[in-house]
């Protein structure tokens, strides 16, 4: 096991790098001077400008504004916001749990109802069931994120008036964050109504950024079951006059779990590329938000940070997933 692991971090490394030269020229990338544009309609003189580009560091040659951006990752040190002058790492972390909170509830929908789903339709293959999962699968997938969140927002915030529009809770509740997950917070803080009003807040963005993840786990699923079932040994089973239940839970889910575990992992990335949408129409206060900010202002330093941050986070989650292949299935980290 510990030498799957060595081979696992052995990839992670070069894949880091190259994650800190897309993310540092990712943002340069993009017009815009990010010294004009803190100054805003006011404008600045030439001096002024040249002052503050040298004091940035974006006078420098590309390859040394990088070498010093590389040399403070090696110490720890992402820089500080351009914008807010705080340290990158303080803000992300200071945001970082409303998008935690998000993505925890989001999958943990697509994984109560997706899993079930693929099941029972790998098992009535050909039923009005089977067909109606994949055409929602299909559906779920295929819908814009943005085009969904208003659409539930126009039904269920306007129209039926059931879920607020925006935000983590509501104004009439004040309390000092102890965890940064709202609905823990809440909790904790002893107002009453206050729990209530954080998971009406979450239920909409949840749904929304849970619908891909859904879809995805579902035909999955279904597709990892439909090639369990047909196996021998799940014929054999049957022959022996073992029950449906125990069949399928003990000989065909354990199996077809491994490639399922696959696409949940990879649903993380997934979950932070449509967190920059959810958090934005329902103005969630996460790093998704704060991103969409960073590079409307071209706040270089957390742009990057930020990125190399969420890479560093998926990387960790499929890390995870790699060493769940191994407890699952032995055979995979002799193979590899």
């Amino acid at each position: 096991m510990f030498k799957f692991l060595l081979k696992k971090l052995g990839i992670l490394l070069p894949t880091f790098f190259g994650v800190t030269v897309v993310a540092f020229i990712f943002i340069r990338m993009l017009p815009g001077d990010p010294v004009l544009l803190m100054a805003g309609e006011r404008g600045m003189s030439e001096e002024r400008h040249a002052q503050m580009m040298k004091e940035f560091g974006f006078d420098r040659p590309i390859w040394e504004q990088y070498i010093s951006y590389a040399d403070g990752l090696v110490h720890g040190d992402l820089g500080n916001s351009i914008i807010t002058k705080r340290p990158v790492t303080e803000e992300f972390f200071t945001l970082f749990p409303a998008t935690l909170e998000l993505s925890l509830c989001a999958i943990v929908i697509a994984i109560f109802f997706g899993l079930p789903a693929g099941m029972i339709a790998a098992t009535k293959r050909g039923s009005v069931f089977d067909h109606s999962v994949m055409a929602g699968a299909l559906t779920g997938y295929s819908m814009p994120i943005f085009w969904w969140g208003l659409l539930l927002i126009i039904l269920f915030s306007g129209t039926l008036g059931w879920t607020p529009v925006s935000g983590r809770i509501s104004l009439l509740y004040y309390f000092d964050p102890v965890t940064g997950f709202m609905l823990i917070d809440s909790l904790l803080s002893g107002q009453k109504g206050a729990f209530a009003s954080a998971v009406s807040h979450l239920i909409l963005p949840s749904i929304v950024l849970a619908t891909i993840p859904l879809a995805v786990i579902a035909r999955q699923t279904r597709s990892a079951m439909l090639e369990v079932l047909s196996e021998d040994y799940v014929r054999t089973a049957k022959a022996k006059g073992m029950g449906p239940g125990r069949v399928i839970g003990l000989h065909a889910l354990r199996n077809a779990m491994i490639p399922v575990i696959t696409v949940i992992g990879l649903q993380v990335g997934v979950l932070f590329a449509g967190a920059i949408l959810t958090e934005t129409i329902f103005s969630w206060p996460g790093i998704g938000k704060w991103m969409v900010d960073s590079i409307f202002r071209r706040d270089y330093p957390s742009v990057q940070g930020g990125l190399l941050l969420i890479a560093a986070v998926v990387m960790l989650v499929n890390l995870v997933v790699d060493i769940l292949y191994g407890l699952i299935n032995p055979q995979i980290r002799h193979t590899d």
